[in-house]
């Protein structure tokens, strides 16, 4: 069955955003479903909102006038929010898509989450970390710009912080048992950092970041599955596998004591873990290593090459 593409209300706060990024932020947005409202606040009457004026018809986006009364931008943000929580309770919409680099509509995009609503962030590298936070993905208008794409101030995250949870990640699935796919890791990335995104990084797809970034990342692809391992992990496995073969052959039919083995190991391979391969105990992990048993004799535990 075809699956239904996601209708999304565009909101920008015309006080903020430069009108150079217009067609930047509908291309973007595009790519997650049709844009099916497009409103954009401001005072039209002041001449701050000349350069938008020529973009509001060549790009079908619909006006709404709030008066400068007073200093500050109060009036925009409340009838950008009034808006939103109306198009909330009465269309039908799938998500929202606030473009602005205010702060001030962190409790917006936390409410319209609450409802169940995807919500898209766009906004200047000046944009509060509260406000990236808040959305469901936060994408800094630099970077779907060719002109700012080279600058160094848009990269928030580093790729030591996001190599050690791409690896937490890992671990978590391999003690359950469940292999790692790219399109989890994508997934679980925007959901820790909603900010985060691999143009940041000089790259187009998430694949080729992870390939080139992290040396000890490898993808395997089964199918239409693409499945990422720790080459580490991987490499040592095998090691560790070849180093307990080649100590329970030696034993013969005496088996070696469980945890001295164990104690072997651990001194041979100090990274070594057996919960990093999904085993709660070592025995369990010497049980899985094809011709290997455990039996119990007595108040001990001894590993045996099976013959």
């Amino acid at each position: 069955m075809e699956q239904k593409e996601k209708n999304f209300a565009l909101l920008i706060d015309a006080d903020n955003i430069s009108a150079k990024y217009i067609k930047l932020i509908i291309d973007e947005l595009s790519q997650y479903g049709n844009i099916t409202f497009k409103r954009i606040y401001g005072d039209w009457t002041s001449t701050n909102q000349n350069s938008w004026k020529g973009e509001l018809l060549a790009n079908s986006i619909t006006p709404i006038q709030q008066f400068s009364y007073t200093t500050g931008k109060n009036a925009t943000d409340s009838a950008m929010i009034i808006d939103a929580m109306d198009i909330l309770y009465s269309k039908d919409v799938d998500g929202f898509c606030i473009v602005s680099s205010d702060s001030d509509f962190t409790r917006l995009a936390s409410r319209l989450r609450e409802s169940g609503k995807m919500v898209i962030g766009m906004g200047e590298k000046k944009t509060p970390d509260p406000f990236r936070k808040a959305c469901d993905v936060f994408t800094a208008l630099e970077l779907l710009d060719e002109a700012g794409k080279d600058d160094p101030d848009v990269l928030n995250i580093s790729t030591k912080e996001l190599e050690k949870y791409i690896v937490a990640v890992m671990i978590e699935n391999q003690n359950n048992s469940r292999k790692t796919g790219l399109g989890e890791i994508g997934s679980r990335l925007l959901k820790r950092y909603p900010d985060f995104d691999v143009r940041s990084y000089g790259y187009t797809s998430l694949s080729t970041f992870l390939e080139q970034e992290f040396k000890n990342v490898e993808l395997v692809k089964e199918g239409n599955l693409v499945t990422v391992l720790l080459k580490s992990d991987k490499n040592t496995r095998k090691e560790v596998q070849d180093y307990i073969t080649r100590v329970l052959i030696r034993c013969g039919k005496n088996g070696k004591d469980l945890a001295v083995l164990g104690n072997e190991v651990y001194a041979k391979f100090p990274n070594f873990r057996a919960k990093d391969y999904g085993y709660a105990q070592f025995k369990n992990y010497i049980k899985s290593i094809p011709g290997m048993k455990v039996k119990k004799e007595g108040n001990i535990s001894k590993a045996y090459r099976d013959k």
